[in-house]
């Protein structure tokens, strides 16, 4: 008990550090104070290879619940998980069609892929069709927290449904920022357009569909 109240105590500290705090704080000590919040059942803020996100530990449905909570999103509507590595997307999608590789290898862009058959993740964050949308991420920060986690991490837009995505910290709302239990500090102070990324829906038998461009 005891250690669970210094980390939460420290948790909270962190969260609202900001300025020359914030550049104080070691990439190692962000994702490690981020992994620890996600083995917990927790909600964190981080940044993506696209906009702000709002991630959990893909395989623990109550952590997936909160996030549903979070955004005000109705749960029928399935959400991204990030990956690290191919190998890592094995594990929670049983078939990989050979295609799914050439898209993401050709990609010019983040891409998200929605697979059927996904395995091993939390039942309310898979679709009603037995899919899954999966990304891996080549982007430094997010891939290293996904490979330090070692299972898939949700990736949702930082907003509220219905609202405009997070592209950079300093959009994120207030509400947002007091509803999670920790928000990252790298990459706090970067002011740049990013967009979210592209979907493409993948079925089994070929059939290849582009949801987002």
């Amino acid at each position: 008990m005891i250690n669970l109240r210094i980390f939460a105590f420290r948790s909270c500290a962190v969260k609202y550090l900001t300025g020359a705090e914030n550049n104080d704080m070691k990439r190692e000590e962000d994702i490690r104070n981020a992994v620890e919040t996600m083995r917990r059942g927790g909600v964190i803020l981080y940044p993506t290879d696209t906009v702000w996100g709002i991630g959990c530990d893909a395989t623990n449905a109550e952590a997936v619940a909160k996030v549903y909570a979070i955004k005000q999103r109705e749960d029928s509507k399935a959400m991204i998980c990030l990956v690290d590595s191919d190998n890592r997307l094995q594990r929670y999608v049983r078939n990989v069609p050979d295609v799914a590789w050439s898209l993401f290898e050709v990609a010019v862009k983040p891409t998200t892929i929605i697979l059927d058959d996904a395995v091993n993740l939390a039942p309310n964050l898979i679709a009603a069709d037995g899919s899954i949308a999966m990304r891996i991420t080549q982007e430094e920060f997010s891939k290293e927290l996904c490979y330090k986690f070692q299972k898939p991490i949700v990736s949702t837009s930082a907003n509220i449904s219905g609202e405009p995505a997070a592209q950079n910290y300093k959009d994120i709302s207030p509400e947002l920022l007091e509803a999670v239990d920790y928000v990252c500090m790298s990459r706090r102070q970067e002011h740049k357009p990013h967009t979210p990324s592209s979907i493409i829906r993948l079925r089994k038998d070929g059939q290849v569909e582009i949801i987002r461009k």
